[in-house]
């Protein structure tokens, strides 16, 4: 179920705050299949490390969350990626096996 822009970023920034580092320690992006993204372009490991995704009502509302995070925060991403099926906004802490 899709949740609202405040909830989705006030989940993801709990999330981070939850589990330390700076926020440039971190990085955001959008996706149509997160799982996909996370685990198999980004080599996020699943049960290791520290990630996150929550599902917005559109691609411009999971847009506009990624720039809060880039833009405002600090995360390390970047703005202007995935297509109108890209819905999921997911974050996760870099790590020495992560890309980036």
């Amino acid at each position: 179920m899709a949740k609202t822009k405040s909830e989705i970023k006030q989940e993801i920034k709990d999330y981070i705050d939850q589990n330390g580092g700076s926020y440039k320690s971190w990085y955001v992006g959008i996706a149509k299949d997160p799982k996909d993204r996370l685990f198999n372009e980004h080599s996020v490991r699943k049960d290791e490390d520290c990630w996150i995704f929550r599902t917005a009502v559109d691609s411009d509302t999971a847009r506009d969350i990624e720039k809060y995070f880039v833009n405002d925060l600090g995360m390390d991403g970047g703005t202007g990626g995935g297509d109108e099926d890209a819905k999921s906004d997911y974050a996760y802490k870099k790590n020495s096996h992560t890309n980036p």
